[in-house]
């Protein structure tokens, strides 16, 4: 990559003033910054499904679900990340005040043809070095399957769920995620990816 295409470095404290002016959201790679796009009526389904599911079973509980409007900060050996996670719930939440989150147990993504790269490997390896993290889930759009990297002692496991009667059980937050639930109203398709999607943007 030339000097000239190199995006310009951008600090964590000018993006979080950028962002709160901006009109639309964009994500933070130590020091740069990519602009995100909407995302499909099916992703923001299942999302939703997501939410309102937890949010039930997490009623009266100290632990709540965040949507997408809430950002997750990745702080670790001087390099700083700003994601926003489709949902993550936390159990230890920074004050009413903050613009982004530092210990959710449970993040979420849905998967989509421009984004499933990312949600796949730089995110999942940014959040699982998220001390508090407990699991993270991703979601295909087209299909019943969930692919979850779970904590276990020294690492995390990766574990596939697939079909509308599994069921994803989080016993760290005393309940469970069935994918019944997850694609609820969801009418599903041959294949996983097929819908195009615009790309992200480097900004």
């Amino acid at each position: 990559m030339s000097s000239a295409e190199r995006p310009e470095y951008v600090s964590a404290e000018d993006y979080l003033a950028m962002e709160e002016q901006a009109q639309t959201k964009s994500e933070y790679i130590d020091g740069w910054v990519r602009a995100m796009v909407g995302s499909s009526l099916r992703h923001n389904r299942i999302k939703l499904n997501c939410l309102i599911y937890l949010g039930t079973q997490l009623k009266g509980q100290r632990c709540f679900p965040f949507d997408s409007d809430t950002k997750v900060r990745i702080d670790r050996e001087g390099k700083k990340r700003f994601y926003y996670p489709d949902a993550q719930v936390v159990c230890d939440s920074n004050p009413p005040t903050a613009v982004f989150q530092d210990q959710p147990v449970l993040i979420i993504e849905v998967l989509s043809p421009s984004t499933r790269q990312y949600d796949l490997d730089e995110k999942m390896a940014a959040y699982l070095t998220i001390p508090s993290l407990q699991c993270y889930i991703a979601l295909e759009q087209h299909q019943p399957i969930a692919i979850v990297m779970r904590r276990v002692n020294g690492g995390f496991l990766r574990e596939s769920f697939e079909g509308i009667a599994a069921t994803i059980d989080l016993p760290f937050l005393s309940c469970a995620l069935s994918l019944s639930e997850i694609y609820d109203g969801i009418q599903f398709t041959a294949e996983c990816v097929q819908e195009p999607e615009l790309e992200y943007e480097v900004g």
